[in-house]
């Protein structure tokens, strides 16, 4: 067992346990009280391996905070990158300001500085002078918006039930073995992509049997919210979204950067926790306009 003492009092670390049913069980908890939500279904179904590393510090018998690890790898601008993203960052309220989430932070970036090309985190407005202090910097995102066109293209369209072991199996083949549709694209973690299918997103899951593709939808009043498309040939984007459009879709917003942005008005991306990255590859975004997909969001 590894200890920390931090301003006088000793933590025991935890990392990487997620077989560990007691660890679990405390990091699900403290997850729930301050997300509202849980990773155990999504450990049960089988989509918790490897690429999600939680760094916790335990007092008794309960994780009292956590700083997790997720590896990720994209194809930026079409080049493959290893990137980490810091993710479920919280403390129970009764530890807070007590340096416990720093000690974590510096853990995590000292051990994968050297091994990514980037490390960066979304961060609330509550945070925002925090982590400039580890050498983080700000990225601005953008994000790619059009007009609905009056085409709608008559195919097959089913929607997609998560409960079902084919239908879930039907997305992770397509995660699996996708071309890429957006400029900085994650790929082969279907283990995130399910975490979404299975819970927030769990009714947002279309297949289109003509195009052999899994999209993932939301529609808001006038407006679809394309948050990703996993196909495992090259098919016109646009003919996918004249798919799904119907009369009430006025508006078309795409939660990652497309290949080609020629048909899109591309907006500062605002309203959105703020993007904070370190690492090789910092320079190259802040050169260009981007946006992370919405679902490699941890």
């Amino acid at each position: 067992m590894e200890y920390i003492n931090i301003d006088g009092k000793e933590y025991q670390f935890v990392i990487g346990y997620g077989k560990s049913n007691e660890h679990r069980k405390s990091l699900n908890d403290l997850t729930q009280k301050i997300f509202g939500f849980n990773f155990e279904q999504w450990y049960q179904d089988g989509y918790w391996k490897n690429q999600y590393i939680p760094y916790s510090l335990i007092d008794g018998d309960k994780i009292v905070s956590n700083v997790s690890v997720n590896i990720m790898d994209f194809k930026v601008f079409g080049e493959e990158k290893r990137y980490i993203q810091l993710g479920t960052v919280m403390t129970n309220p009764d530890y807070r300001k007590q340096g416990l989430s720093r000690v974590l932070t510096k853990k995590a970036i000292a051990d994968y500085r050297d091994k990514c090309d980037l490390i960066y985190l979304f961060a609330n407005s509550s945070v925002l002078n925090f982590y400039p202090k580890f050498g983080f910097e700000e990225l601005k995102q953008y994000q790619c918006i059009k007009k609905a066109d009056a085409i709608h293209i008559d195919v097959s369209v089913k929607k997609l039930n998560m409960s079902d072991e084919n239908d879930r199996n039907c997305v992770i083949d397509k995660v699996m073995h996708a071309v890429p549709v957006s400029k900085v694209s994650m790929y082969t973690n279907a283990e995130l992509i399910m975490f979404y299918c299975t819970l927030f997103m769990k009714n947002n899951v279309y297949y289109l049997e003509n195009y052999d593709a899994v999209v993932i939808a939301d529609f808001t009043e006038n407006t679809m919210e394309i948050m990703d498309i996993f196909c495992t040939e090259n098919i016109s984007l646009n003919k996918m979204l004249n798919v799904l459009t119907n009369e009430s879709v006025k508006r078309i917003a795409l939660s990652f950067t497309p290949q080609d942005t020629s048909y899109y008005e591309t907006i500062l991306l605002e309203g959105e926790d703020t993007l904070f990255a370190m690492g090789k590859d910092l320079q190259l975004l802040k050169s260009n306009q981007f946006m992370f997909p919405k679902l490699s969001h941890t």
